[in-house]
């Protein structure tokens, strides 16, 4: 089995605490949430799983576990309107990353100026909706095991 990790510190809210549909709805795969504190201004976003960066935006990241599927990392929601505003990147698409190591800064406190949401969805892609089964309603730190796969 493997552990899949916190990207965030937050509240884990799973799938129905997101607003965006394409992540409550589980369109993209199973998955789970975390809700950055409201008072944090900045995260640092840790890799889920040790693997390969297989995508890398500024707002998002996939990181193929060894052996495993994709897990994406989606940083707040339509934050991809930003254009990068706010997100700074610490590695590079095909980098092989350790798990919990960082992969991107956010500016949270932008993220919220801007009107959006910091929820940060964790996402197996292409596995069937409501099979990650992650608990809610706790605080994770970052480098917390959320689930395992």
């Amino acid at each position: 089995m493997t552990s899949v990790v916190a990207p965030v510190d937050g509240a884990v809210v799973g799938p129905a605490g997101v607003p965006d549909p394409v992540f409550r709805d589980e369109l993209l795969g199973g998955g789970t949430a975390v809700e950055p504190p409201a008072d944090a201004t900045e995260a640092v976003v840790l890799a889920p799983v040790a693997g390969t960066v297989a995508a890398l935006h500024p707002h998002a990241f996939v990181i193929t576990a060894d052996g495993g599927p994709g897990i994406l990392v989606h940083v707040g929601i339509d934050t991809v309107s930003l254009g990068g505003a706010g997100f700074t990147t610490h590695v590079a698409k095909g980098d092989a990353v350790e798990r919990g190591a960082p992969v991107l800064t956010v500016d949270l406190a932008a993220v919220r100026a801007a009107g959006l949401a910091p929820t940060c969805p964790v996402v197996v892609l292409d596995s069937p909706a409501g099979s990650v089964g992650a608990p809610t309603g706790h605080t994770v730190r970052a480098g917390d095991e959320l689930f395992r796969l």
